[in-house]
């Protein structure tokens, strides 16, 4: 019997375009369960857009996504909803109220997805906080808080319903080194503690793949590389180690396709 995990999350032969701009090109990936996936790639190759997919946000041009063996795009409006409560979307920009306090907002998804009184969302909320270390910043609201505290106190609020999978969207992005420090120890220890699957988007490299069972690069519409990620770190593909090793020359140009500079200050070649 093998001991690899079951798939949780699966793309198949998944296309996406929007009008002429073509995104996705027949990618295929498998999401294994209580595993943190990291989605890697360039800016601006579709990586929000694929999180969107997963969620049933938005539908693929061809393919087929499924979530623990369920066709999403199959699903009517009840049913996905109903799917929804499964999972969670940490946003980029930690998306919280910015009229309720820390505490209110945590406690929003229990109001409302749950019947729960007062005094058991009051118990759950302050949990939740304590896991992500504010549990004394549950009267300030979101201005007082900083970009770090912001996103912590996001992942929190997604943690409320103590979803199944999880996805996080560039939850690096804009933090210092020691905000970064802080979520990618965060990240591993909820995900740990509350044996989750996690699907982590980010071009932040060296603090994915610290934390990231298996990868997948996206880049031009298709999975370039995928693997563990000491795999991907001796892979010899060009792209991939462009990629990965912040290179200035390689398959990705440095100059935007033009004709020659000669040719348009000149006139001729």
């Amino acid at each position: 019997m093998s001991n690899r995990p079951p798939t949780f999350v699966e793309c198949r032969h998944v296309s996406f375009r929007r009008d002429d701009r073509v995104i996705f090109k027949g990618i295929n990936l498998s999401i294994k369960k209580g595993q943190i996936t990291a989605i890697l790639g360039p800016s601006g190759t579709g990586k929000t857009t694929l999180l969107r997919l997963l969620c049933g946000q938005l539908h693929p041009t061809s393919g087929e996504v499924l979530i623990d063996g369920v066709d999403i795009g199959e699903l009517n409006r009840a049913e996905l909803f109903e799917l929804r409560q499964r999972l969670s979307l940490l946003f980029q920009s930690g998306a919280l109220f910015t009229d309720m306090t820390v505490f209110e907002n945590v406690a929003f998804p229990l109001r409302e997805h749950t019947r729960l009184p007062e005094y058991m969302i009051k118990d759950l909320v302050l949990l939740r906080l304590e896991s992500v270390g504010l549990r004394g910043a549950a009267d300030l609201m979101p201005a007082q808080l900083s970009g770090g505290m912001a996103r912590r106190v996001a992942l929190a609020r997604s943690l409320a319903l103590d979803p199944e999978l999880v996805l996080y969207d560039e939850p690096f992005t804009g933090q210092d080194p020691i905000s970064m420090g802080v979520l990618v120890n965060l990240i591993r220890q909820v995900h740990e503690d509350l044996d989750l699957t996690s699907v982590l988007v980010s071009h932040d490299v060296d603090e994915a793949l610290s934390i990231a069972h298996q990868v997948y690069i996206l880049a031009e519409g298709k999975i370039i590389g995928s693997g563990t990620p000491e795999e991907l770190r001796h892979s010899e593909d060009p792209l991939v180690k462009q990629f990965l090793f912040g290179k200035a020359h390689g398959p990705v140009p440095f100059h935007y396709p033009a004709p020659t500079l000669k040719q348009q200050v000149l006139g001729h070649d």
